[in-house]
């Protein structure tokens, strides 16, 4: 619970930020632009599943295929009562794994070969479970809105330093809110992205604590999270770059793992 009402209220903050920077342009363009960013991200949410499994080369798992890990997949999903999600295997040897899906009925999770061979049953249950966990939660939902604000923050953020670089000089020298439109074009992008990651850490904190209870085995997911970064320390991630946020593990040096 402490973990959901910190992410509604980082979500506040980022509103808050968004309203914020909106007040220094008119009604007309803050609602177009703000309509805009909102519209590239609703675009980005119906279509996000396909188009992560596609830059990964993600395959669906066949009919008799790993039937040890269907049944995984199945008693995990039942006792988080949501739909089985769809099960997708990429052929790659550094270890990882991720969940997409706009809905617990449209859930995914892939897995890579590497993280097949690299941890035991127990460990990839415990791995199983937290991505399961990101779907009950509905955290590609919570993703998507943080991301159409922040967008709509950074693209409105460039139209006005665009605007005080090419037509500040145009403002009486008594308006005074030139200066200030100017800073908060800066500094509101950089307080959206802090704010965003915010959210990001607090999901990953709630679907650890989701998968421990779906388990009943925390020190499974423990122990699988650090064979993993072990192993991505050794041998980095040749996945998507613009899918690393979903990862269960930073696939690059300095990336966020989800």
């Amino acid at each position: 619970m402490t973990n959901q009402l910190k992410t509604i209220l980082l979500l506040g903050m980022l509103s808050a930020v968004l309203i914020g920077l909106g007040g220094t342009l008119g009604d007309t363009a803050f609602l177009a632009l703000t309509a805009v960013a909102v519209a590239m991200n609703v675009g980005a949410y119906f279509f996000s599943d396909r188009l992560v499994l596609r830059m990964n080369r993600a395959r669906a798992l066949g009919p008799g295929e790993l039937p040890w890990l269907r049944g995984m997949v199945d008693d995990l999903a039942r006792r988080a009562r949501i739909p089985a999600p769809r099960l997708y295997v990429i052929e790659d040897p550094h270890a990882n794994a991720f969940a997409t899906g706009r809905s617990p009925a449209k859930g995914v999770v892939a897995v890579t070969t590497g993280l097949l061979q690299a941890l035991d049953e127990r460990e990839i249950r415990g791995v199983i479970a937290h991505e399961i966990a990101h779907i009950q939660n509905r955290d590609i939902l919570v993703a998507s809105v943080a991301a159409a604000i922040a967008a709509a923050v950074s693209l409105i953020g460039n139209v006005l330093q665009w605007g005080a670089m090419f037509g500040g000089a145009q403002r009486e020298e008594g308006e005074g809110s030139g200066a200030g439109g100017l800073v908060m074009a800066f500094v509101a992008p950089i307080a959206a992205t802090l704010v965003q990651l915010g959210i990001s850490r607090s999901r990953e904190y709630l679907a650890d604590e989701t998968a421990a209870r779906l388990t009943g085995d925390p020190e499974g997911l423990a122990g699988a999270l650090a064979t993993l970064h072990r192993r991505t320390a050794a041998l980095p991630g040749s996945l998507a770059p613009a899918t690393a946020s979903l990862c269960i593990v930073a696939p690059f040096a300095g990336a966020s793992g989800s």
